[in-house]
């Protein structure tokens, strides 16, 4: 079977509010290097990536280009677009540049920890299934509360995973569940995944993505990163 054209849309627009430094989140340094430039080294590095699309936080465009893409040499970035407000607008932003064919990738470039064989597993699922997400089984038991914090329910953890991203589709399905959320301007979505499912009725399947494929929020997510990259 011949290889879908695959773009990556790495979004890079947060403020990091919870980290407590002026510096956005995204550009800390781990290891020596900013959070975002190794998601975006491993879309590079992947054979089943033809395009990287990187999605900044308004007026942080040219940044990204000179001091990430050129200075790391990350040669698939094909546009640096300013995102949204809000996470779905920045995706939707990245959405309308793609091409209708193939498959799209998006990632948070807060989670540095994504990997060729992760990209691999989310090529082999989507292709099968044109819809899924990367994520964990939760190892703690959940429950859900109400407005007061008592416990109205505890759900069968084995039936409860952890999501991350990537988040892959078929660009098609995708454009058009983000094409009507837009349209109907729908907020309360919080990943892409509940975009299709909301918007299209469209069933997600989860694919294998990893413990250490954290997203960098708090000080304390950076220690852990580190401690992942010394491993």
């Amino acid at each position: 079977m011949d290889k879908k054209y695959c773009t990556a849309i790495v979004l890079a627009g947060g403020s990091g509010k919870r980290m407590g430094t002026k510096t956005h989140k995204q550009y800390l340094l781990i290891g020596g290097k900013p959070v975002l430039y190794y998601s975006l080294k491993a879309f590079q590095d992947s054979e089943l990536i033809d395009e990287i699309i990187l999605v900044t936080g308004s007026g942080e465009e040219e940044y990204c280009r000179q001091m990430i893409v050129e200075r790391y040499d990350i040669r698939k970035v094909s546009c640096i677009i300013s995102g949204g407000k809000e996470r779905y607008e920045s995706v939707w932003n990245g959405l309308r540049q793609i091409e209708k064919d193939g498959f799209v990738f998006i990632h948070d470039g807060a989670r540095p920890f994504v990997d060729g064989e992760m990209i691999r597993r989310a090529y082999e699922c989507v292709s099968r299934c044109r819809a899924c997400a990367a994520g964990m089984p939760a190892k703690d038991t959940i429950k859900v509360v109400d407005e007061n914090r008592t416990v109205v329910d505890t759900p069968d953890r084995n039936r409860l995973w952890i999501v991350q991203t990537p988040q892959v589709f078929d660009a098609r399905i995708v454009y058009e569940a983000y094409e009507l959320l837009m349209d109907k301007q729908i907020t309360a979505v919080t990943d892409d995944a509940m975009v299709v499912e909301k918007m299209l009725g469209f069933p997600v399947r989860m694919f294998e993505g990893s413990y250490e494929n954290i997203k960098i929020t708090t000080p304390e997510d950076m220690e852990t990163a580190e401690a992942f990259l010394k491993k």
